[in-house]
């Protein structure tokens, strides 16, 4: 056995034994004796190789604790990225409100610019419309003067 600094922690309490073993049906340590009077039929093995097996399993156990930290990070990471991604789709929403925005406005200005000018030419021929027909009434009143003056002289 290697040398320890508290060996009362190594030795048994009932039979002031070395614990050399351990059982695995109670989970703990025992000395020689305890397997013959306390711990009959229970499964025992050499403390040194429950120790090996603990020890495997500990490392183990850091693996999986090592890997739940790294899955944990790449959560964390993978959240971060999310996040980013919503705050960039939110600003490119933004700016295509702003760019559609000033579009809708830019091409209602030129639709009323469009039915000004139409409506401009409408009355302008509608104006050209009533000055010709002014001049060719005026031209009927006066054929129809001169035809009731022809008539009169013919008479």
């Amino acid at each position: 056995m290697d040398p320890v600094e508290n060996l009362e922690d190594r030795m048994c309490l009932k039979h002031d034994k070395p614990l050399e073993l351990f059982c695995r049906t109670d989970q703990t340590c025992v000395c020689m004796l305890c397997t013959v009077l306390d711990h009959k039929m229970h499964n025992v093995v050499p403390l040194k190789q429950e120790c090996e097996g603990k020890k495997v399993e500990l490392q183990k156990t850091e693996a999986e604790t090592q890997m739940i930290q790294k899955r944990r990070l790449k959560i964390q990471e993978v959240q971060h990225n999310v996040k980013l991604s919503e705050e960039d789709a939110d600003r490119e929403k933004a700016e295509g409100v702003q760019v559609f925005t000033g579009l809708k406005e830019s091409v209602e200005r030129k639709l009323k610019e469009l039915i000004t000018t139409i409506e401009e030419k409408q009355r302008s021929t509608k104006k050209q419309a009533e000055d010709a027909i002014r001049e060719m009434e005026q031209e009927i009143s006066d054929l129809m003067k001169r035809s009731t003056e022809v008539e009169k002289l013919s008479l």
